[in-house]
């Protein structure tokens, strides 16, 4: 059912976090928010979808919990706990948000960043092991026992379901702002479906990093990455046309651009250079700035994104970086000059599965009129796809020049 798959989609964080709420018990909690999908996919199509999917779905869940939790006549020496909120006073009882404890519960510091983030990407934002896994280039049943073995970690240590307290913020900082990165650069483009965009992921990204930036105020990385949000998100209505084609930045239409996302952008991103040395998601949101401070696509200053780019490379240098420089390289310079920036990457075993190095050699081959090594990286790219959305910009290119 249609309807029940976008409520998986849109509520499934939200869902999950007042579910571990009740249960403390992250095995509980989300087989419980299983049976309350199951539960809509048994009832909605004969009672009709309710006005508000996710409070229906969170009464489900919760009282499943409730009544496990009610039959349990010994349920303190048989199941597992997380810490109780109240065993330990925090900001939590000032910023209540139960999503935003899920975020901290998946980011302590006793799980390493990859389970940190794999545990963020299943738990928080929904998707399926497998998908999970091919983020990170490992077979499903690799990622499974990852997930599980995080979990039991959380158990056994008794990590708490909670937002630290103000003296440990900082500690969990890095890993908790790594974690809304990477659930805003999911949603921004969809791993998977139909849609280029997972509007549910980065409404949550945004809104958990204004609340941060409340539990937080001054602290320049948290400004840094809601200036990158606020800027890319300025765009996010010409992203595609009404048919929901994909539009680069050159085809879209610059006064449909949110000036109020990007003043507001703008002002966090001076607000966090003002208070500390750039961060990496300063740099970020920088580069996000000239584009949407471009009066149009041929007045980018290309020379100023590749200046930033060189910064990023200095300071924090990854094969990502190096790719987005070698864009704006063939933008100012010509494709060949592009091309050429690409080739050191082409054993890149991080890019190995990256569909956008495939897409962007393409179009630069496109554009030198070497036409048969195009055709060959756009079927390349298409391979390593599964955004419908991008694949069908990817086959429209592949068709005009067969």
């Amino acid at each position: 059912m249609d309807e029940v798959a976008e409520a998986h989609r849109q509520e499934w964080g939200r869902v999950l976090a007042a579910t571990t709420r009740v249960t403390r018990d992250l095995d509980l909690a989300e087989e419980f928010t299983q049976d309350a999908f199951a539960q809509a996919l048994r009832t909605w199509p004969e009672s009709g979808v309710p006005d508000r999917p996710g409070a229906w779905l969170t009464t489900v869940a919760r009282n499943r919990a409730l009544d496990f939790l009610r039959r349990a006549a010994q349920e303190r020496k048989t199941l597992p706990l997380l810490v109780p909120d109240d065993a330990i006073p925090g900001p939590e009882q000032i910023l209540e948000d139960d999503l935003l404890r899920l975020v901290f519960t998946c980011c302590h510091p006793a799980l390493a960043r990859d389970a940190q983030v794999a545990l963020t990407l299943r738990l928080v934002c929904g998707l399926s092991t497998g998908d999970v896994a091919r983020a990170f280039l490992v077979q499903e049943t690799t990622m499974a026992a990852r997930i599980t073995r995080a979990k039991k970690k959380i158990l056994a240590a008794g990590i708490p379901y909670r937002v630290p307290p103000p003296d440990q913020l900082v500690d969990r900082l890095a890993a908790v702002l790594e974690v809304l990165h990477l659930i805003f650069t999911t949603g921004h483009v969809a791993p998977s479906g139909p849609d280029l965009v997972r509007r549910d992921l980065v409404d949550s990204a945004i809104g958990l990093t204004r609340k941060l930036r409340l539990l937080m105020p001054g602290t320049a990385e948290v400004s840094a990455l809601l200036a990158l949000f606020l800027l890319v998100e300025a765009r996010s209505a010409t992203r595609t046309d009404s048919g929901g084609r994909l539009l680069l930045l050159s085809e879209q239409d610059r006064s449909q651009w949110d000036r109020d996302l990007i003043n507001e952008g703008v002002a966090a991103l001076t607000d966090a250079l003002t208070r500390a040395s750039p961060s990496r998601y300063a740099v970020e949101a920088a580069l996000a700035a000239v584009h949407a401070e471009s009066a149009s696509w041929e007045e980018t200053d290309w020379s100023g994104i590749i200046a930033l780019y060189d910064v990023m490379r200095a300071s924090w240098p990854s094969p990502v970086a190096d790719l987005n420089r070698a864009v704006a390289l063939g933008m100012r310079d010509g494709p060949a000059a592009g091309l050429e920036a690409l080739e050191p990457l082409a054993d890149e075993p991080a890019l190995a599965a990256y569909h956008y190095l495939s897409a962007i050699r393409a179009d630069f081959l496109r554009r030198l009129g070497r036409t048969a090594e195009a055709i060959a990286a756009y079927e390349e790219a298409l391979a390593l796809t599964d955004n419908e959305a991008e694949r069908a910009f990817l086959l429209a290119r592949h068709a005009a020049l067969l």
